[in-house]
């Protein structure tokens, strides 16, 4: 989105910056397709000759509609009518509604329609809902591991969205956007503004890729390529899935035997001492711990945790960069500064892909008191990095934590 994003724009404005090894941005966007396009097939084969059969001899099986018995089609039938058709919307482009907007990365499928009395064929989209579950137990008393893709059962039943139209071809498809930004932030008044005003305008940026299923309608194809101005060297053809993360279910599935045993983490051993505090261990002597293996619960959380709860702790300053939606540390943050301590934090707006996360958190946080500084202009922060002020016997004493 972004990489090939930049090279595009070059070429788009005429421009010809070369790579670190002499390349141009037209010859590093040919050769990422020599690359990519065999990367694809490799891809699909390692799923369809390899994971595939491997879950078979597990009892999982990923089922195309075909493969289905007619009891278990008739079962999913029913499914699809309760909880997948209520959810449609078809658009259908014609003189009076023109091409929709379809959003980055998300699954649509094509159709190619035809009115019986008219010979002209018309293009709809069918969005794919992120909220529909991408693969359906076929067995309603889930005692058996069968599942059919989500997308199959709906192109099976596309005659229930279009009652009066003939149903010629259909097409998986996805968008991929332009992700890079061409504003020079390091001239912006007001980081804050300017990374929202990017947001905004990433998703209505350019297209810079189309995906699609195997065996397309060429009709379908050329159509998709007019209305968003691409060319075919911008169009790949995924011969397997539209989208493999579709099968993270799997490991939510009861099969203990083919996970790897859970890995406890260890606590480092000055943390664990009995009546020992975190900072006397610190104050003792440095500490080097090395996440995953030591406890991150234990070491770095406990750390924030334990100075927003110090009546001696002052000031907590911390950097963010990636932050999940069930931080610990903003939720930390907050307390220590509704319990007047002095709270500082800086917050990477230039995290690429989670801006919108971290400007909403940025907000949080300010609401709670907190002093928030919106990153550096002209460097982005990785570090993650905090420092703890406290007031002690002998004066104040600064205990920080570099990862």
């Amino acid at each position: 989105m972004k990489r090939v994003g930049g090279l595009k724009r070059h070429v788009a404005y005429g421009v010809s910056p070369k790579s670190a090894d002499g390349k141009t941005p037209l010859f590093q966007l040919q050769e990422i397709r020599q690359i990519v396009n065999p990367m694809l097939k490799d891809q699909a084969n390692c799923y369809l000759k390899t994971l595939k059969p491997s879950l078979e001899k597990e009892g999982v099986f990923l089922l195309t509609w075909s493969e289905l018995t007619e009891k278990e089609k008739e079962s999913v039938k029913k499914y699809y009518n309760r909880n997948v058709f209520p959810v449609l919307t078809p658009l259908s482009v014609d003189p009076g509604h023109p091409f929709p907007f379809i959003s980055n990365l998300s699954i649509s499928l094509g159709v190619t329609l035809k009115h019986p009395n008219i010979d002209e064929k018309l293009f709809a989209r069918v969005k794919v809902s992120k909220v529909l579950a991408p693969w359906i137990c076929v067995d309603p008393e889930q005692t058996a591991l069968r599942y059919v893709s989500l997308l199959d059962v709906m192109k099976e039943n596309l005659a229930d969205l279009f009652p009066s139209m003939q149903v010629l071809d259909v097409m998986p498809f996805r968008l991929t956007r332009n992700a890079d930004s061409d504003q020079d932030q390091e001239d912006a008044e007001d980081l804050l503004e300017a990374i929202e005003e990017e947001l905004r305008q990433r998703r209505f940026a350019e297209v810079v890729r189309l995906e699609h299923g195997p065996n397309p309608d060429p009709w379908m194809l050329k159509f998709l390529m007019e209305e968003l101005e691409i060319t075919e060297d911008d169009v790949y053809e995924l011969p397997a899935m539209m989208d493999f993360t579709d099968l993270a279910f799997i490991g939510d599935l009861n099969l203990p035997k083919l996970k790897f045993e859970p890995y406890t983490s260890v606590v480092t051993p000055a943390f664990a001492e009995e009546g020992v505090g975190i900072f006397s261990a610190i104050k003792m002597a440095d500490q080097l711990i090395h996440n995953p293996y030591e406890s991150f619960a234990a070491s770095i959380e406990k750390f924030i945790r334990t100075a927003c709860d110090d009546p001696k702790v002052l000031a907590i300053k911390m950097t963010l960069y990636r932050t999940g939606d069930n931080s610990p540390f903003i939720r930390s943050l907050i307390r220590a500064a509704e319990q007047g301590k002095q709270v500082v934090c800086l917050v990477e707006l230039k995290a690429r892909f989670d801006e919108e996360r971290n400007i909403y958190w940025a907000n949080e946080l300010e609401n709670a008191g907190v002093h928030v500084v919106y990153g550096v202009v002209g460097l982005k922060t990785h570090a993650k990095t905090s420092l703890v002020v406290r007031q002690e016997q002998e004066g104040l004493r600064c205990y920080a934590h570099i990862g």
